[in-house]
């Protein structure tokens, strides 16, 4: 496996720069490079994953998935599976997950989730040290619902930024979205 934990050090400090509020998450992410297993889902204590925030063409919509497992609505995403390179993960988990092709992911980190996965079958509670990253979608936005989801569904994204009833993380998410600056055409 290629890994460049020193790449991921720099993303995270990085990150911490442009939301100070979350410098000690980010910390907590970098010191979890330390451990070599770190990218594997066989580290039961937890491990990274990658997620996508995955925007349509005009930045307006977001596309979730009301996943299988969970039961909830949420980005798509999912395990490294030794890959270090958890931009490329969310890109990946992105085009599988939603049958889409021609995407794009930006490289910067967007947002950064440590959250407790329960116990389920033999599987113990774990942490999910979730790195997300922005995809758009740069062509057709028709998805196709993967065996992991229960549906997908575009949403506008001021309507995530405002729904108590959405999860922290998307709410966050979406607030991060709309406080971007605008790219003029």
């Amino acid at each position: 496996m290629l890994r460049n934990p020193i790449a991921l050090a720099v993303a995270f400090s990085d990150y911490a720069e442009r939301h100070p509020s979350e410098t000690p998450l980010a910390a907590d992410f970098a010191e979890l490079l330390a451990d070599e297993a770190a990218f594997e889902r066989s580290r039961t204590q937890g491990h990274f994953t990658g997620s996508a925030w995955l925007v349509s063409g005009d930045g307006e919509r977001v596309l979730l998935t009301h996943h299988r497992k969970l039961g909830r609505w949420l980005q798509l995403g999912g395990h490294a599976d030794g890959d270090a390179d958890l931009a490329r993960v969310a890109l990946r988990e992105a085009e599988e997950e939603s049958g889409l092709s021609d995407l794009a992911v930006e490289l910067s980190v967007f947002d950064l989730d440590r959250h407790l996965i329960p116990a389920r079958g033999e599987e113990a509670a774990h942490w999910h040290y979730d790195v997300r990253y922005v995809v758009r979608a740069c062509a057709s936005e028709s998805f196709a619902v993967s065996e992991e989801s229960l549906a997908l569904a575009w949403r506008s994204i001021h309507e995530v930024a405002d729904d108590a009833a959405s999860d922290d993380s998307l709410r966050r998410m979406a607030q991060k979205w709309l406080a971007r600056p605008r790219m003029s055409a």
